[in-house]
This record gives structure tokens, C-alpha cells and sequence, in this order.
């Protein structure tokens, strides 16, 4: 996706998920580490290959899929 250059989308990796740059880490995971109290600095820590960005477009990804909306079809 080019809004978010980070985020890659692989049917092979974590079923499809929104994984950060093709690791095994969703940005599902990043924004529940972060929900869950985990401050920036305690996820860089623990995922020291991820990069201060990766989280910030991982908040900015769960941010855009909150506004997205499904409108119903409707039938002739």
C-alpha cells in the first residue's frame, strides 16, 4: 500500500496480515503492545529490529482501518 511503505500484506506471512516490512510482527501486535501500556521505547526493546517508524505507521494503519466503512449493497 503506498500510504503505508512500512506495512506488508503476504498470504504466506501471518496469514495475510499487516505485518511490519515482512517480519512476523502485525501491526495488530504492535497497537495492542501499545494499548496494553507498553510504551515505544519497551516494544523497541523487546523487537529490537523494529524501527521507531514502524510503530508510528502501525498506529497510523490501525487509525485508517477504524474509519473504513462496509455500506451494504443494496438489491434490485
Amino acid at each position: 500500500m503506498e500510504a503505508f511503505p512500512k506495512l506488508t500484506f503476504d498470504p504466506n506471512v501471518m496469514g495475510g496480515k499487516a505485518c511490519i516490512r515482512g517480519l512476523r510482527v502485525t501491526a495488530g501486535t504492535v497497537v495492542g503492545l501499545l494499548a496494553a501500556g507498553r510504551t515505544t521505547e519497551d516494544i523497541l526493546a523487546a523487537y529490537p529490529y523494529l524501527e521507531r517508524e514502524d510503530i508510528d505507521q502501525a498506529l497510523a494503519y490501525a487509525a485508517w482501518r477504524l474509519e473504513e466503512r462496509e455500506v451494504p449493497l443494496s438489491l434490485p
